[in-house]
């Protein structure tokens, strides 16, 4: 007997991919919602109908204290009432997590909230004070269910108050083909150019690799706040401006042709959980070097190879050397790694029925 249809209202920013990605895989699956905090991307048009969405239009502050966004709350409780969903579904705990709870509680819904988690909600907001601390924890007291991408940020959930979690990737909605082959000395950095993502320390450890290799290039994709001054900054190193290309923000047909070309991916934020775009690089067999964070160790282990960095050290030639001369092997590794753990259809189709498990049962 198949199970009745889940009313689900996702709550987001719906102009951002990884929320698209998300619409893509419930939208087959349940009765969808989505109320975005700013607008919507047009793959939401062929998604979920014009009805069954609503764009705060919020002018959103990447550094935090959105209370444009928290004003409109009495417009989303009014929907969300209309909708009566059978689950509230945000993503970023601290403020559309926030929203989220608020309704719930203002609004009388009947709603469960399963919230889930992205990073900086859990590994950055609530170091900055107690305020942000005491409202993670209501936040994720207040869910029924919430999902993380690693088992490092599952247990700082839990530490904060969380109940159920759910530790699965953001995966790749597909494994991609094989390279056709690879640049064995090009490196590709894709990371937003923010002070989070340390675009510094790429270029530091970059430099290094390029001091010792002649043959070493990198492609910077994206931008960000950094980018204007990392040019610059890099215009004027003679050992560097010839070596180091930046090709801003690329769509994603663009990008998976520099992982398919580079053979080596720099990711070296200050703060992470288990990055998609670590997980497209490997996918694509890149070899990672990545920064010294315990959601890093969940890849870098025994059947998924690469390089982890602490904080001030720069690659040893050597060690490149090595890795590079396993490239071939060290790619099928991971990919391997990828399709057997870092898949998203799999893993949304245990998220769902883990729902279905939680949702009350109807009525007579």
């Amino acid at each position: 007997m198949t199970a009745p249809s889940l009313r689900l209202a996702l709550i987001g920013d719906a102009q951002s991919p990884h929320l698209l990605k998300w619409a893509r895989a419930l939208a087959p699956r349940v009765e969808l919602w989505v109320a975005s905090s700013r607008g919507f991307l047009p793959g939401f048009d062929g998604l979920v109908p014009s009805w069954r969405r609503l764009a705060l239009e919020a002018p959103i502050n990447a550094g935090g204290g959105n209370i444009a966004l928290i004003k409109r709350l009495p417009e989303l409780g009014r929907w969300l009432q209309q909708v009566d969903a059978d689950w509230l579904h945000p993503h970023y705990l601290t403020s559309h997590g926030t929203l989220a709870w608020a309704a719930k509680k203002g609004f009388r819904l009947r709603a469960r909230i399963v919230g889930s988690a992205w990073g900086s909600d859990i590994l950055v907001t609530p170091q900055r004070g107690l305020a942000w601390r005491w409202l993670t924890s209501q936040v994720l007291r207040g869910c029924t269910l919430t999902t993380s991408d690693s088992q490092h940020m599952a247990h700082e959930m839990q530490r904060l108050g969380a109940g159920e979690v759910m530790v699965f990737p953001f995966g790749l909605e597909r494994l991609p083909p094989p390279s056709p082959g690879k640049e064995p000395w090009l490196f590709f950095a894709n990371r937003g150019l923010e002070p989070i993502y340390r675009p510094d320390r790429v270029m530091q450890v970059f430099s290094a690799i390029a001091s010792a290799n002649p043959h070493a290039r990198l492609v910077v994709a994206n931008d960000g706040s950094l980018g204007q001054p990392m040019r610059e900054w890099t215009a004027a190193q003679p050992g560097l401006r010839d070596r180091v290309q930046f090709v801003g923000r690329l769509e994603a047909h663009e990008q998976a042709q520099w992982y398919a070309r580079a053979n080596w991916y720099l990711s070296l934020p200050a703060s992470d959980s288990v990055s998609v775009s670590v997980l497209e690089a490997m996918a694509h067999g890149c070899l990672p070097i990545l920064s010294d964070l315990p959601a890093n160790h969940e890849l870098i282990s025994e059947d998924s190879i690469g390089m982890i960095l602490p904080d001030g050290a720069v690659p040893d030639p050597t060690a490149l050397q090595r890795l590079a001369q396993l490239g071939p092997e060290i790619a099928r590794a991971n990919r391997a790694w990828v399709q057997a753990h870092g898949l998203f259809p799999p893993a949304v189709a245990a998220f769902l029925k883990r729902l279905h498990e939680l949702t009350p049962a109807a009525p007579p």
